[in-house]
């Protein structure tokens, strides 16, 4: 059942080849200031969304909460989302892994998180189906020990998502180093590599302090393994659960028995990252089982020859964001119409009502976009935006 309480939830549904795609927004707002009743709110409406395509929680390909205070909020929100399952009686889709959580803070007030999702409903049942595998903890604590990835089959592809992974080590290169290799040695599990990974998101709970240490320790990593292709990705401050780690990762990777056509995304408004030392795509363009999917990284105030555009200005880098992103998915065949979800950063929560009115105008709204805080990867970046695109396979671009 759906709570009375005020809400704002955006659903954009792509209907591809062999299954509908749902992306949906679920953000609390009003009502009660517990986060548990936020909790119990926005699953519910996330239940009722599910059940009016006769789905259910084993639909979801992934959850991903933000965090106003993650360390106080997260087990209410758990024991919430419990209650909303028992209530509908899909306890049994009640996993023993944690959704993805971080800590970024909401950018409207009064609100203690977001949640993030995305489902797979096929078009034939028996063409499908998930299951969730735990990882090798890296540590004894209880985000380890959740920790792990749901694997969803759909005709001859295979795709996981993994929840928070973690490294151990007493400084931040020995926590990414051992991060990055905690994620291959769950991915070997089950037949997969690095390689097939095509999304990556990085948390830092420092990113002025660690950003340096991290892309050493990726780089390392790339190298040893041979990894060329590199995935799109997110390197953003946010703060990990529990306190035991300051760096943590989620990652999406994708294979099919008859192979996947990967093509690295690009544009003239913007270099390629590892010029600078960061090694991630731009973005990446996947043919798909049922849609082709544009993945492209968090994008920010970046000009064409690496360096950041309009320091200091917010307006002019909220332009050059969009234009960058518009430029990525345009030399795709793709508008921000295509837009399926997106997570929006910015460093100050106090640029969030110019942000909206700016997205407004330039017409990238009206689809599932967490609106979050968020420092950035170099001191002067005052926004950045990541987000995925669908095209029907048929009339993809090139």
């Amino acid at each position: 059942m759906v709570s009375p309480r005020a809400r704002s939830t955006i659903l954009r549904r792509f209907t591809g080849r062999v299954a509908d795609e749902l992306a949906i927004l679920c953000r609390p707002a009003g009502g009660s200031p517990d986060a548990g009743q936020q909790a119990e709110d926005a699953y519910g409406e996330l239940a009722a969304i599910l059940a009016s395509d006769r789905a259910t929680f084993r639909h979801l390909a992934g959850e991903t909460l933000f965090f106003r205070d993650i360390q106080r909020d997260l087990p209410l929100v758990l024991a919430a989302r419990a209650r909303v399952l028992a209530n509908i009686g899909q306890s049994e889709s009640a996993s023993a892994l944690y959704p993805t959580a971080i800590q970024q803070a909401p950018l409207d007030q009064g609100t203690a998180f977001e949640l993030a999702a995305a489902a797979v409903l096929p078009h034939e049942r028996d063409a499908w189906s998930v299951r969730d595998i735990p990882a090798a903890p890296s540590c004894g604590c209880e985000g380890c020990t959740r920790s792990g990835a749901r694997i969803l089959r759909l005709g001859e592809q295979t795709s996981l998502h993994t929840t928070n992974l973690y490294g151990t080590g007493s400084t931040a290169f020995a926590q990414a180093s051992n991060m990055f290799d905690a994620a291959e040695r769950l991915l070997n599990q089950y037949g997969m590599g690095f390689r097939d990974v095509v999304r990556t998101w990085i948390h830092l709970r420092d990113i002025d302090r660690d950003y340096d240490a991290l892309n050493r320790a990726r780089r390392a990593f790339f190298q040893r393994c041979g990894i060329e292709q590199r995935p799109a990705s997110t390197g953003v401050q946010g703060g990990p659960y529990p306190r035991a780690h300051d760096v943590s990762m989620h990652l999406h990777a994708v294979k099919s028995a008859s192979g996947l056509e990967i093509t690295r995304m690009s544009t003239p408004t913007l270099n390629e990252a590892w010029n600078y030392g960061a090694d991630f795509s731009r973005g990446l363009r996947i043919a798909e089982l049922n849609k082709t999917a544009l993945y492209i990284s968090g994008t920010a105030s970046i000009d064409e020859t690496g360096q950041t555009a309009h320091p200091g200005n917010f307006a002019a880098q909220v332009d050059r964001m969009l234009h960058n992103l518009a430029s990525l998915l345009t030399q795709q065949g793709a508008s921000f119409e295509n837009l399926v979800s997106g997570v929006a950063y910015l460093k100050h929560p106090s640029d969030a009502s110019v942000f909206r009115s700016l997205i407004q105008e330039r017409g990238f709204a009206g689809f599932p976009c967490a609106l979050v805080e968020a420092p950035l990867c170099r001191p002067e970046l005052l926004c950045e935006a990541e987000v995925l695109a669908m095209l029907p396979l048929a009339t993809a671009g090139a």
